[in-house]
């Protein structure tokens, strides 16, 4: 379903793009609601899992970034290839239940920039949002250590590897280097002369001659690699990764 919130009612600002994936209707329209207040975000539309074409949808509304529960994770990251194949600049930030830690390590994998428990803030989540549309990773403390453990131990296994980095252009060296030290998209593309678009595109194959789904691997992998060849990188605290409290997402009352 395509939102009616105009980006008119935006004034002076560029406005997140957000589009609601749940098979929970009534949430997903209070959640829609809540967020229409909000100066910097528009939900531009929502669709349940079992969207016929989401894919087709996130192409149509081009979204900055898209919530997605991981209920059932198979099904979450099916669906997650399905819409950065459609819409590759999307960012995705997991709006779930679930309190797995495999879930949020396997929804990092698969490429999410962020975790937001449905128990948390509005304003927990509206953060979570503001960052995945600036290429920040944000998961809360629960979460972040066990995703940042098995994502360091994925660079272990993908350096038992020749030389993985090898396989990458110097173009593409270049781009990973900037994704490392934080860098957006416009950042990057101010500093090698090229297009946001082209970034992507980098970035994109980046991530498929790695073998990972999600700039944090990327970065993670970088890191370990360009350590070894003692090239510089800034310290793993750089790291673009936001830690947000997590407080009830709805709360009772007027």
């Amino acid at each position: 379903m395509v939102g009616t919130k105009p980006l008119s009612t935006v004034r002076g600002v560029i406005p997140v793009r957000v589009l609601l994936v749940d098979d929970q209707q009534m949430l997903i329209e209070a959640l829609a609601a809540k967020l229409s207040t909000e100066p910097d975000i528009v939900v531009v539309g929502h669709c349940t899992m079992r969207d016929p074409d989401p894919g087709g949808l996130a192409a149509a509304l081009r979204p900055d970034v898209i919530t997605i529960e991981v209920a059932q994770a198979r099904a979450a990251t099916a669906l997650l290839a399905t819409f950065r194949a459609a819409w590759p600049p999307a960012r995705f930030v997991v709006l779930t239940a679930s309190r797995d830690p495999d879930q949020a390590v396997e929804a990092a994998r698969a490429g999410a920039d962020g975790w937001v428990s449905k128990e948390s803030s509005i304003d927990v989540l509206t953060q979570a949002l503001r960052c995945a549309s600036q290429g920040q990773a944000c998961f809360p403390p629960e979460q972040l250590g066990r995703v940042l453990e098995e994502l360091r131990a994925d660079v272990g296994r993908a350096q038992r590897r020749d030389g993985p980095l090898e396989v990458l252009t110097p173009r593409e060296r270049d781009v990973l280097v900037c994704l490392a030290r934080g860098r957006g998209a416009a950042e990057i593309a101010a500093e090698l002369g090229v297009s946001a678009h082209t970034v992507r595109t980098h970035a994109n194959k980046i991530f498929a001659k790695l073998g990972v789904h999600s700039r944090l691997e990327a970065v993670a992998m970088a890191r370990e690699a360009l350590r070894q060849e003692r090239q510089f990188l800034p310290p793993a605290t750089n790291v673009p990764i936001a830690i947000p409290a997590q407080e009830p997402l709805l709360r009772a009352g007027p």
